[in-house]
């Protein structure tokens, strides 16, 4: 059942994020054309990839001379995070049509999955949930679509001293601070993002962003049973 406020709301909740997405975007659209891919290639990598770390990661390995291969698993490496989110979301949307859930798998990105999460978690109408998510994946879809062109075409007239560079971790500082609320969600953040640091310095390379993710999760999980048991215990009352 489609809900046009359900998905004007997940519009709504994702325009601050566009911030961070825009310039992101267009880093995307300049970086294969300064590596001499072409402009086509960066259009081919953000309709089809559609994530910006392993547009960059791929566009890397080619103008470098690397394989369309092995471009292709640094890409898969780096989106492996995508696997989780969409085990996560899947009970949420198990009573949609296969072809819905195919067009939400092809949307996913971390921001509409945080948002969704966030939203679905607290209730309401499931038969609205793919509304929501779609209000924001689709806006998402278009800025960055929009970003990416606006970056091959303008990419080469940005002075050097503008630091778009930056717009790649401001993205996922602008989705992770409102989600670090809780103990689990804390130690996640801080665990996953100090092991990925450390990986990446031991030479995992795109594996790191995976190591984060694997210690965030199993630190997050750890807190909240330590958590839960504490709150089972004989006199405790409250949270």
């Amino acid at each position: 059942m489609w809900s046009l406020s359900e998905a004007r709301a997940g519009a709504v909740a994702v325009a601050p994020m566009l911030i961070g997405v825009v310039p992101f975007g267009l880093v995307a659209g300049a970086a294969p054309v300064a590596g001499g891919l072409g402009g086509w290639a960066a259009l081919g990598l953000s309709t089809i990839v559609f994530a910006g770390a392993s547009q960059l990661a791929a566009a890397e390995v080619l103008a470098s001379g690397g394989s369309a291969l092995a471009a292709v698993l640094v890409a898969w490496t780096i989106n492996l995070r995508m696997v989780l989110y969409s085990a996560s979301l899947g009970p949420y949307l198990r009573h949609e049509r296969l072809p819905r859930r195919l067009g939400a798998a092809y949307l996913l990105t971390d921001q509409a999955y945080a948002l969704s999460i966030a939203r679905w978690a607290g209730g309401g109408n499931p038969e609205a949930r793919l509304s929501f998510y779609l209000g924001g994946a689709v806006v998402l879809w278009v800025a960055w679509q929009a970003a990416t062109i606006a970056g091959v075409l303008l990419g080469g007239a940005v002075p050097e001293d503008v630091p778009l560079d930056f717009a790649v971790p401001l993205v996922f500082l602008v989705l992770l601070v409102p989600l670090v609320t809780t103990r689990p969600a804390v130690a996640a953040a801080v665990i996953g993002g100090a092991g990925a640091v450390a990986a990446a310095e031991l030479g995992a390379g795109p594996l790191s962003i995976v190591v984060g993710a694997a210690l965030g999760i199993a630190a997050g999980a750890v807190v909240d049973a330590l958590g839960e048991r504490a709150g089972r215990r004989p006199g405790r009352t409250g949270p």
